[in-house]
């Protein structure tokens, strides 16, 4: 074969063509192989099919996207969101449809409980002004300080009638009664602003109490109080409280 290609210079000459007319052809056909690559490389990139999805993704009601019932606790809407957070997190728009179904449900848990405390406060208006006008006029000279106040005043009242308590077998407890009327007519003062109104106050929360405390005391059993607690002790305990009372919710 060779040796007919030499003795034969027109056919050597077209064999050589069809040679560089077919590399020539393998060179066109190169870059379009390319280029076919590339396109397939773009089309590799990560897309949301490829992931595994919320099957209630476009569920409405947030009840059913959640799985779980209307009369359902927050435990269990809080369960059940952290739950499918987990089992769905790769998936982004999963993840934005869960917490838009549980944000929905906690928002309308607080209005439902700010409209329980809203009709509270209502039916409460409501009963005060159907009381008798002597009712009325009780109850105008009550406030309600905020819970702050309250437990302050609560925790030194307290305090008085813990030491008063640890005292008893050693000395009465005139000392602590004594530290408690001061401090009640501190109280009223700094609210009222007038000494001898908080005073005069102070004073008759204190009989009052004791008073309270010497009907009382000896309706209690005496299998339930200690040897140590004599009757001055435990009417005192009853005046801390009147005590207390009248400083924080009087006006």
């Amino acid at each position: 074969m060779a040796a007919a290609l030499l003795s034969n210079p027109t056919l050597s000459s077209s064999f050589l063509g069809q040679r560089l007319s077919i590399r020539g052809n393998l060179r066109k056909i190169t870059p379009c192989c390319l280029g076919f690559r590339s396109a397939r490389c773009a089309a590799d990139a990560p897309y949301e099919g490829s992931l595994t999805k919320f099957p209630r993704l476009n569920v409405w009601d947030p009840y059913k996207r959640l799985g779980i019932t209307t009369d359902a606790s927050e435990e269990e809407v809080w369960s059940a969101r952290n739950f499918l957070l987990t089992q769905y997190a790769g998936h982004e728009r999963s993840a934005e449809s869960i917490e838009a179904a549980f944000e929905k449900l906690l928002m309308t848990s607080f209005r439902n409980r700010k409209k329980t405390k809203i009709n509270l406060k209502t039916r409460l208006q409501k009963k005060v002004e159907e009381s008798p006008p002597w009712v009325k006029n009780l109850l105008s000279f009550v406030e309600v300080p905020p819970t702050v106040i309250i437990l302050r005043r609560l925790f030194l009242f307290g305090f008085m009638a813990c030491w008063s308590v640890m005292n008893s077998a050693e000395a009465g407890p005139a000392f602590q009664v004594a530290l408690s009327l001061a401090a009640c007519i501190y109280f009223l003062n700094d609210k009222n602003k007038s000494l001898p109104r908080a005073a005069i106050i102070g004073f008759g929360a204190l009989v009052v109490g004791w008073i309270c405390g010497s009907f009382l005391v000896p309706l209690i059993p005496s299998t339930l109080l200690q040897p140590t607690w004599t009757l001055e002790l435990l009417t005192s305990l009853v005046a801390y409280i009147f005590l207390f009372l009248a400083c924080t919710f009087l006006k």
